[in-house]
């Protein structure tokens, strides 16, 4: 170790900028989070040498939450060496299980917002291969990678689909009905994940009240497909987080898979959006999940980011 430096937490807001000397995707978020209650002082570690930043790492939770439920940023100074870049993340790794982690009944997921093209640029691939294998030491585990899509005006609104037409829910059973359904032969690695330990309907009720239930925006965005019989085939979820409009989750009822119905699914929840104003539209899916990431590349979605996300049991 060729280099001394302190941990301690973010001092307050007159600190932000010293917390954003490291360039990242969220750097933009971090004043407003701060403010609404999803970051906390008391969840931002920086590792300090004299006046320079060596490293940071934060937590992020819903405002309304108690516990963090996502560990999204950790960042290394890139003029480290490797033995500091090693040491410095250590640390930070460690004040942080310490302190929060490891007194949570769950520990919050592994998010790392990156590049589309992050294996292409040396610096973000040697930061991101050290805060990952720096948690796999820990115990963490890899989940997987996701691409990060985005709709703009620009692109013009996908076609509809002239097979279906489309409703609100009935009601929350529907939801939860149409939701459960769709989890039979999942490509989605989360939802695969959480099948191993628990039944469809305990997943879908999972992601509905720690998701779904929580978006502000009306519920009559929220769209079932139907086929010319009357008969539900799939369903769409636009929405708007703390942040953005987005494509929150869009399902094809297994019994009608193969029929091109994703399309007029994506179609529907975009033209949603368009038109309640969003000035873009973001989604995400699997990098795994080509038949999916295929369907929002017809509907005229950009990768614009990659996402990596791993999680200690």
């Amino acid at each position: 170790m060729s280099i001394a430096f302190d941990i301690r937490h973010l001092g307050g807001t007159h600190e932000i900028d010293l917390f954003n000397r490291i360039p990242y995707a969220l750097n933009d978020e971090i004043a407003d989070d701060l403010e609404q209650r999803r970051r906390r002082v008391e969840w931002t570690w920086l590792a300090i040498h004299e006046d320079r930043l060596l490293g940071r790492l934060a937590l992020w939770s819903p405002s309304d939450s108690t516990d963090a439920t996502q560990f999204d940023i950790f960042d290394l100074d890139d003029a480290l060496s490797d033995e500091d870049h090693w040491a410095v993340g250590a640390a930070l790794l460690d004040a942080a299980r310490s302190e929060v982690i490891e007194g949570q009944a769950t520990p919050p997921e592994f998010a790392r917002y990156l590049p589309a093209d992050w294996r292409e640029r040396p610096a973000e691939q040697r930061a991101t291969e050290t805060v990952m294998a720096l948690l796999e030491a820990s115990g963490a585990r890899f989940v997987v990678e996701r691409l990060r899509l985005q709709w703009a005006p620009t692109a013009g609104l996908p076609a509809p689909d002239s097979r279906l037409a489309f409703r609100a829910f009935e009601d929350d059973d529907e939801v939860l009905d149409l939701t459960t359904r769709a989890l039979t032969g999942t490509l989605d690695a989360h939802s695969r994940g959480e099948l191993a330990d628990s039944s469809p309907r305990e997943v879908a009720r999972a992601q509905f009240e720690d998701e779904f239930a929580r978006y502000t925006t009306p519920r009559e965005w929220w769209r079932v497909a139907i086929d010319g019989a009357g008969r539900p085939v799939g369903f769409v979820f636009p929405a708007r987080n703390s942040y953005h409009h987005i494509v929150a989750y869009v399902g094809v009822l297994p019994e009608h898979r193969g029929n091109g119905y994703i399309d007029g699914l994506l179609a529907e929840g975009t033209r949603i959006l368009a038109e309640a104003g969003a000035p873009h539209i973001r989604a995400s899916t699997d990098l795994g999940n080509q038949p999916m990431a295929n369907a929002f590349a017809r509907a005229g979605y950009d990768t614009f980011q990659r996402l990596i996300n791993m999680e200690w049991h």
